[in-house]
């Protein structure tokens, strides 16, 4: 009669430690899967959400991608950002980070704080904005600019496979946060460029 009732109950245990071992294979395969890029609205929004521990009221100040050679380029991604915000109370700004990976550069995985610096307000060509005004992601942006930049398609056919970087701003000529699409990996080493509202989605300007 025991032996009737142990049968099932083996059987139980048999079927646990088989889903266990499944489970422990699946996590081990998701573990084991390279590191992907993000868009720059999402990365922006996991720095604010840890830049308001600082400030609630913090605002954006700028925000650039940084190209990661260990990770695997898709075009409107970046595996690392950096944003620095502004506090009007403090009177300081503070960087963040945001990388996919641990990397050189002081450059952390998840969200990393770097130190406060003195800030005065608004002056030069940029100023701060709240994060919301950021409306369109970076892989809009990128469609837009490849789609209405002015020779985009061109460029794009004559200098295949050069990454494509990106710098989020409020600049006086435009009314709205603006995405810089850089072909190329800064604003100094590029030659061309095309700015896209950050709110909107619109083509506004290709600089050569």
């Amino acid at each position: 009669m025991k032996k009737h009732l142990l049968t099932p109950f083996c059987a139980f245990l048999i079927t646990l430690a088989a889903c266990s071992e499944a489970t422990d294979t699946t996590a081990r395969k998701e573990a084991e899967k390279p590191p992907e890029p993000v868009t720059g609205q999402s990365a922006l929004y996991k720095m604010y959400q840890v830049a308001r521990t600082w400030d609630r009221e913090a605002e954006v100040l700028k925000m650039n991608s940084i190209p990661l050679a260990d990770v695997a380029p898709v075009p409107g991604k970046a595996a690392a950002w950096e944003a620095t915000f502004t506090s009007a109370a403090k009177g300081k700004k503070r960087s963040w980070t945001y990388s996919v990976i641990e990397s050189e550069g002081n450059l952390h995985k998840g969200v990393f704080g770097g130190l406060e610096e003195s800030w005065s307000g608004s002056g030069g060509q940029t100023s701060p904005f709240l994060a919301i005004a950021c409306k369109k992601d970076t892989d809009e942006a990128l469609a837009t600019a490849r789609a209405k930049g002015v020779r985009a398609e061109e460029y794009d056919r004559k200098n295949p496979g050069k990454i494509i970087s990106f710098v989020l701003e409020k600049i006086r000529k435009y009314p709205d946060p603006v995405w810089r699409v850089i072909w190329g990996e800064s604003v100094s080493t590029s030659d061309y460029s095309v700015y896209v509202d950050a709110s909107t989605g619109g083509y506004l300007e290709t600089l050569h």
